[in-house]
C-alpha cells in the first residue's frame, strides 16, 4: 500500500502545534503554593504560626526578590484564612491571567491581639511583628525589602491592625488597604464595662479589663492619622472598605476616618459596599483589594 505524504501545510502545522504543546506544559504544570510554618520568637517566648503564600515564580527563579504584602486575619480566624476563604486561589487566578503579577503574601496568626502591644505589656505582638517577624520573613522568602515594594492589608480585626501600623510607621509601607476594619467612632459605654459577655471580656488581656480607654485611644487609627508630623501618609497609597450594613457599625468608624483624611488632604480610597460584617463581604471585594495593592507595590 503507497502512504500519501501530508502535504507541506500540514505537516508543518502540526510541528509548530507540537512545539506550543511542549512550551505550554511547564506554564500549566508551574503554580504558587502555601508554606505554613512557625517561627520561633524571643519577644513572645513562643512560636507564632504563619503561611507564607508563593507565586509560581518563586521556585522557578531563585534569584527574584518579589514585593510583599502583609495580610493580617480577623478576630477568630488564623494564618490559614487565605486558603480557607479562597482569596490565595483568587490571586493565583489574577497571576494566571495577567491582571496582577508576582509577590509575596505572609499572614502570621495573630490570635486576638489586635496586631498590637497589649496595656500591661505582657504580650508584645507589634514588637514580635515588627522586629522578629518581617525582618526574618523577608531574608527567608527572598523580598525586595524596601518600602516601596511593602504593603500590608487585613479585615475587621486585622483591617485595624493593617489602618494602625501602617499610619504609626509610613516609612515601611507603601501601601495599606482594610476590609470592613474594626474602628469604632466612639467608645460606647457598654464597651468599657467589664460584665460577663462584654468586649473588655473577651479583650482584657489586650485593652485592660475593664477597658482602658486611654490606653485605646493612643491605639487608635485615627490618633495616628491625626499624629503625622511628617505628612508622610500623603505619599502612602490607602484603600479602605465598609459594608453599610456592618453588623458592629464599623460603617460609622470608617466614615470618620476617611473625613479624617480628606481634611488633612491625605489622599484615600474608600467604599461603603452593600452588606453586613461577614465572611461573604471580604470575599466579594477582595480581588479590588488585590489589583490595588498590586498597582501600589508592584509596579
Amino acid at each position: 500500500m503507497t502512504r500519501r505524504r501530508q502535504p507541506f501545510i500540514t505537516r508543518i502545522a502540526g510541528v509548530v502545534f507540537c512545539l506550543l504543546e511542549l512550551m505550554l506544559v511547564p506554564a500549566a504544570l508551574a503554580q504558587g503554593r502555601a508554606e505554613c510554618a512557625t517561627i520561633k520568637s524571643a519577644i513572645l517566648s513562643r512560636p507564632v504560626r504563619y503561611c507564607a503564600y508563593l507565586p509560581a515564580s518563586f521556585d522557578t527563579d531563585k534569584t527574584k526578590q518579589f514585593p510583599v504584602l502583609y495580610y493580617l486575619h480577623g478576630l477568630g480566624d488564623n494564618e490559614q484564612s487565605l486558603l480557607n476563604s479562597g482569596g490565595w486561589d483568587l490571586i493565583e487566578d489574577m497571576q494566571r491571567t495577567g491582571t496582577v503579577g508576582d509577590f509575596v503574601v505572609l499572614a502570621p496568626n495573630g490570635g486576638h491581639t489586635f496586631f498590637i502591644n497589649s496595656a500591661d505589656g505582657k504580650i508584645r505582638y507589634e514588637d514580635f511583628l515588627t522586629k522578629e517577624f518581617m525582618p526574618q520573613m523577608e531574608k527567608k522568602y527572598r523580598i525586595a525589602g524596601t518600602r516601596t515594594k511593602r504593603g500590608i492589608t487585613g479585615v475587621s480585626m486585622g483591617g485595624f491592625g493593617a489602618l494602625r501600623l501602617a499610619f504609626k510607621y509610613p516609612q515601611q509601607f507603601e501601601a495599606v488597604s482594610a476590609e470592613m476594619p474594626a474602628l469604632l467612632a466612639d467608645v460606647p459605654s457598654d464597651f468599657v464595662a467589664g460584665g460577663p459577655g462584654s468586649p473588655a471580656s473577651m479583650l482584657g488581656d489586650v485593652f485592660g479589663n475593664p477597658i482602658d480607654v486611654a490606653f485605646l485611644q493612643r491605639n487608635s487609627v485615627f490618633y495616628f492619622a491625626k499624629n503625622d508630623p511628617a505628612a508622610e501618609l500623603k505619599r502612602m497609597k490607602i484603600y479602605f472598605n465598609v459594608g453599610n450594613n456592618d453588623d458592629y457599625g464599623f460603617e460609622q468608624g470608617a466614615q470618620k476616618l476617611h473625613h479624617l483624611l480628606d481634611s488633612r488632604g491625605i489622599p484615600n480610597e474608600f467604599h461603603i459596599y452593600p452588606g453586613r460584617h461577614d465572611p461573604q463581604f471580604a470575599v466579594r471585594h477582595f480581588g479590588e483589594v488585590v489589583q490595588f495593592q498590586w498597582h501600589a507595590i508592584g509596579k
